[in-house]
């Protein structure tokens, strides 16, 4: 497990989900299953974040907080896609939506924390 981890990745993997939610929109399938979409462990971010190593991240519970959360709600998109119930699905992707609520609050702390990290390192 790495002792680092490159926060302009994560956030690259966590905002990607938004275009695989409306993949599986359009197609009504996904490689992604329910279950592993809502298991916040599962993403490589998951795995670092409850290593030892994560445990260190400043803000750590309000971190783990978040990606739960955000787990959580892409979840509840993917169902509502593989249920082929896509206007409901579309509206959970829509700005204010509780998916687009927990992205923009996950990427806005990870970003906060990786700005304060690169800071520490310079100075």
């Amino acid at each position: 497990m790495k002792s680092s981890i490159d926060f302009d990745q994560v956030i690259q993997n966590h905002s990607h989900w938004k275009y695989l939610l409306k993949q599986a929109i359009a197609q009504g399938q996904s490689e992604h299953t329910v279950i592993h979409t809502r298991d916040a462990h599962h993403c490589a971010f998951g795995k670092w974040l409850y290593s030892p190593a994560g445990k260190t991240l400043p803000h750590y519970l309000k971190v783990v907080e978040l990606h739960q959360h955000f787990h959580e709600e892409a979840g509840k998109v993917l169902k509502l896609a593989l249920l082929r119930h896509s206007n409901e699905a579309l509206d959970g992707l829509k700005l204010g939506s509780p998916f687009n609520q927990a992205s923009a609050n996950l990427i806005n702390q990870l970003c906060e924390i990786r700005e304060t990290m690169e800071s520490v390192k310079k100075g």
